[in-house]
């Protein structure tokens, strides 16, 4: 039987080259793609990012990957958002003025005064719940960052993980068929390859 197909969402935000490399080196078959076609037939997708909400969503709008990624997002199937990808999920951005994808309700908030940012490096990450991507990451393991915002989902039912940084805000959300993390685990060693490759277990089991 075909590996399962996984898109990587390639909308110009961010180094989508590492998380393929990434997901491949955990068993799994990732196209890089900004078709919205390609994206409606993948089994799973993932939804990477850097940089700014406003430029990102405006590239989303420009690009018609707006539409395809909620309806995937819909649909059941797997689907894993990555730094940026966890944010633009949510309504609005205190970055910008344009709408998030509202997929979740929420606001992404600015990293409290004070606190040096963005905020980059490695930080410790506490799980609150069980997730089968998770299974056998060691609560309080660390992953590295870099950010200056962060999501602050409404229903906090949702929240999988939480990180202090001058406070505690959510790093990890997951819901239905969405996990998403503010951190990058293409950049955080062994652990983050193990998220990878369970997500491409998550898939091959779907």
């Amino acid at each position: 039987m075909a590996a399962s197909k996984i898109a990587i969402v390639d909308y110009q935000a961010g180094n989508v080259r590492s998380v393929q490399k990434a997901i491949e080196a955990g068993g799994g078959r990732a196209e890089i793609t900004g078709d919205p076609d390609s994206i409606d037939r993948a089994d799973a997708l993932v939804f990477p990012g850097q940089g700014a909400c406003d430029s990102s969503m405006r590239q989303l709008i420009s690009r018609n990957l707006v539409e395809p990624i909620k309806r995937f997002i819909a649909s059941g199937r797997p689907f894993l958002g990555v730094c940026l990808g966890l944010q633009l999920l949510l309504e609005d951005s205190e970055e910008g003025s344009e709408p998030g994808l509202g997929v979740l309700s929420g606001r992404v908030r600015r990293l409290p005064a004070g606190m040096r940012v963005p905020h980059m490096g490695w930080n410790e990450v506490r799980l609150q719940i069980e997730h089968p991507v998770l299974a056998g990451i060691p609560d309080g393991s660390y992953f590295y960052f870099v950010h200056s915002y962060y999501a602050d989902p409404e229903d906090k039912s949702v929240v999988l993980g939480t990180t202090s940084y001058g406070l505690d805000f959510c790093s990890a959300a997951a819901w239905d068929n969405v996990l998403a993390v503010q951190f990058h685990p293409e950049k955080s060693g062994d652990l983050g390859l193990r998220i990878y490759r369970q997500f491409v277990e998550l898939v091959d089991r779907s």
